[in-house]
């Protein structure tokens, strides 16, 4: 009996080979009573509304540079700000496209 027309074949089983380690990300450790509680809900608001308003964050782009891409150089601060501004606010020669305050 032949194979050919039957949707579902099995396989054999291959061991599965690590080909790249990457760590976890790192998290802070669980709150264990309620003053880290309100300290770590604060630090989330404080972060979602500054992310609200423009303002990029720069250590958590340090952290995913090194999980995600530990080859490259990070930007500096200086250099990662400015790539955020002309990345919010872009302006073509000529033009006034930047904000005016």
């Amino acid at each position: 009996m032949s194979d050919y027309g039957l949707p579902y074949r099995m396989r054999p089983r291959q061991p599965l080979m690590i080909v790249r380690c990457y760590p976890w990300v790192s998290r802070p450790p669980r709150p264990e009573n309620f003053r880290q509680w309100v300290r770590f809900i604060g630090k989330g608001i404080a972060q979602s509304f500054r992310l609200m308003v423009g303002v990029q964050d720069y250590p958590n782009y340090v952290q995913h540079m090194r999980i995600h891409h530990p080859l490259q150089q990070p930007m500096s601060e200086k250099e990662f700000h400015r790539y955020c501004l002309n990345a919010r606010f872009p302006s073509e020669a000529g033009k006034l496209g930047k904000c005016p305050c």
